[in-house]
Formats: structure tokens, sequence, C-alpha cells
């Protein structure tokens, strides 16, 4: 890092230099070069040394002020993505083959270091579909935060929901080439709202944090929410045998190859009172201008030794009144309440190639169960990944098996072959 600097602060002074090795002063219509004295000059490259800005390159492109006002760092990641589905005989029916994700992210301080920010934005497809109320998506992450000490902080803006383990972790820290099923249907995404943080140290090698948020309750980017309540969230982590290296528990895989054993055993809860959408803080908006008062719960437990990692995520929504939507006596639309368990471990060898195992299933609950179209949905998937520069830059693929109980035709895609490339820094 420090020969880039070198190398980019050189730039600089080379082009100042080019500029500042002689003066020009216009007399009539002639014009006269003068060289400045060699003292003259060595001052003012001095002066424009001192005053010049900080530029590092690492993690991410780093621009900062010499009198160290603000700090501003700049990132970049895509993740590029080959998807075919095959029916039950391994028939290629489905094709998908794009950018799934583009990320500018801008982070830093201003001010103080105690007065951070946070800025990131979408630009695929996929990023940037357009929401149920015809707003535009682009924005995910718009914060401010306060962080007075180590202990705890507190936010404002937009970012995401601190509810369930792998909703937390960055879609570039996965060790499979995207989240399980079971949390695309129970997560609870990005919110608009107040954020707040409390870590703790106990006694001896427990360590606790607690995490809570106040939003709007239907999600990023929405606006006006007339008609609706506010969501309340609230979880509790426990680590019983200290920290994780680095960012460990936040991050799939383990890739800092734990010397000790690490647990993290956590638990959240969140009430959206009048939910204007299907899954709370994301789906379809609901039909005829109905609200539900919806309830969800999360407990996840980590496990990571000397490069094994295990994960448990038990998660589920709960209505208050009926999920489902009706018209006279037709259903016309239904909130999915129920449950779901995700199981996953992971082996990474000393080449950084690592297999990985994952099992998820979603259990609607009765009522729902014939407008799902099944009792319960199962994906099996192996997974592959070659760590070129920790998570920055990894090639993943991975193949599902898909497996529907009961209320479905036999012809839905059973399996999925998955190839992604992963870049940023």
């Amino acid at each position: 890092m420090n020969y880039q600097r070198l190398f980019l602060s050189g730039i600089f002074l080379s082009l100042f230099m080019l500029s500042a090795s002689a003066k020009t002063f216009i007399i009539g219509n002639d014009s006269t070069t003068v060289r400045t004295s060699d003292t003259d000059y060595a001052d003012e490259l001095e002066k424009i040394r001192m005053h010049m800005p900080d530029i590092e390159v690492g993690n991410g492109i780093s621009f900062q002020p010499k009198n160290k006002s603000y700090k501003l760092t700049m990132r970049i990641r895509m993740q590029n993505l080959v998807d075919i589905d095959f029916n039950e005989k391994f028939e290629a029916q489905d094709i998908d083959a794009r950018v799934k994700r583009l990320r500018l992210r801008f982070d830093g301080y201003i001010y103080t270091p105690k007065l951070t920010y946070l800025v990131q934005l979408g630009f695929s497809p996929y990023d940037m579909k357009t929401l149920p109320n015809g707003n535009n998506n682009i924005v995910r992450d718009a914060m401010i935060y306060y962080v007075p000490n180590s202990t705890w902080n507190i936010g404002f803006g937009q970012t995401k929901i601190r509810a369930n383990r792998a909703r937390i972790n960055s879609s570039s820290a996965l060790q499979f080439v995207d989240r399980s099923i079971v949390n695309s249907e129970f997560n609870l995404d990005r919110d608009f709202g107040i954020f707040g943080e409390y870590n703790q140290h106990l006694f001896g090698s427990l360590d606790l944090a607690a995490k809570a948020s106040i939003t709007t309750g239907e999600g990023r980017n929405w606006g006006n929410n007339k008609g609706s309540g506010l969501a309340y969230t609230g979880r509790i982590e426990l680590f019983p045998l200290g920290r994780f290296t680095g960012k460990g528990d936040a991050m799939e895989g383990d890739y800092e190859r734990e010397q000790t054993p690490k647990i993290l055993l956590a638990g959240a809860y969140s009430y959206n009172d009048r939910a204007l959408r299907a899954q709370g803080s994301n789906g379809d908006k609901l039909l005829f201008d109905q609200t539900r008062n919806l309830s969800s719960y999360f407990v996840d437990f980590i496990f990571k030794y000397q490069g094994f990692a295990f994960y448990t995520d038990f998660m589920g929504r709960i209505s208050s009144s009926s999920p489902l939507i009706k018209s006279g006596e037709n259903v016309e639309q239904y909130v999915l309440t129920g449950m779901g368990l995700n199981v996953q471990a992971s082996y990474l060898f000393r080449s950084n190639w690592e297999i990985a195992l994952r099992n998820s299933t979603i259990m609607p609950d009765k009522e729902v169960q014939p407008y799902a179209n099944y009792r319960s949905h199962n994906q099996s998937t192996f997974g592959v990944t070659k760590y070129l520069i920790d998570h920055r830059l990894k090639v993943q693929a991975d193949l599902s098996y898909n497996y529907k109980n009961e209320f479905v035709d036999s012809d839905y895609n059973r399996w999925q072959l998955r190839f992604q490339i992963e870049l940023g820094f």
C-alpha cells in the first residue's frame, strides 16, 4: 500500500514540477521566461506538498486532505453470474447470464472521526428493479452515524435491519453464489429509520452485542407509508468464546482459520405494525389497501475452528390476523406465514479451495399451504469456492436440488447450476 501511495504522490509532484519549473511574465507584446531561485522553488514545492491530499489504494481508494477535516473511501464490486435451471429429467429450461450485482460504495467521516457516513448505490437490473409503488430503487444505503467510542453508536438513514445473520452478511461475503431460499422468504432487508448498537465485554471470554432499530416498515426507498405503522426490531448476540478474528461473524466460511473455537449465538424479534407489503419490508403491496401486523423471529448459531464453519438459521413470520387477502369468498393474495430452517457447513483447505453443503427448508402454515402450492419446500446445495484474494476476488459454483412436497405440479425446475465471479476492492 505504501508503494502505491508513494507512486500516486509522485505523479502529482511531477505534474507540479513541470508547471512550476518556470514562470512566464508578459511585458508588452513579448513574453519572458524567468527561472526562479532554487530557494524559492523549494519553498513552493514544500507548500504544495503540505496541501496535497493523502491518497491510499488498498481496501478501496481513500482521499483525505492534510487538515484531516474529512475522509472519503470509494469501493466498487461486481458479481457476474450464469444460472441454468433444469427440470426433473435434467433438461435445461432457463438460462440466465447477467451482471447480478454492480455496486458503488462511499464511506468515511466528516468534521470528526466520530461522525461517519455510508452511501451505497446499486446499478444492475437486479438492484434497480422498480418497487411495487413505482419508486426507483438505486439507493441501497444512505446512513449517518455518531460513534463516540467502540461501545455504542447511533445512526439515522437507510440500511440493513439487524435481524438475521444471513441478511446482515454482505452478499460479497457468502460461501455460496447467493443466500438461501429461507432467507429470501423471511428476511427483513433494508429500511429507513433510527439504528443503535451497543457492544460490551461481560466477563471471562463472554462478549455481548445488542442492536435495535425503529424503521418505517416498508423497506428501502418506499417513501410515503400512509396507513402504515412503524417496525420495531431488536437483536442480541452472545460470543461465549470471545469475538471472531477480523469480521468473521459477518463473513461466511472460516477464511481466518480460527486458532481457537469461536461461537455466536443470537436471537432477534421484529414487530411490523400495519405492514403494507406481503413480506413486511419486502414483497408485493397488499391488495385492497389492506395491512397486516407481522411478527418475525430469528435464531442464529455460528461455530468456526481451523477452517471448519457451521451455521444454523431458524426464522419465521406470524400474522396477527388471517394471512389470506380475499375478495368476497375468493383468495386473491396471501402472506406466507410459517417458519424456515437453514443448515450449512464448510471446510476451507490450505490451498484456499472451499467446499460447502447447505440444506434449506421452508414450512408454511397449514392455512397458507394450498396457495403456496407446497406443504414444504426443500433445497439442498453443494458449493465450491476458490478464494483468490479472500472474499474480494473469488470464483464460485454451486449445484442445488429443489423438492416441493405436495400440492404442486411435477414439472417445476428441480436442478439449478450457478457459476459466479466476485470482484471488489
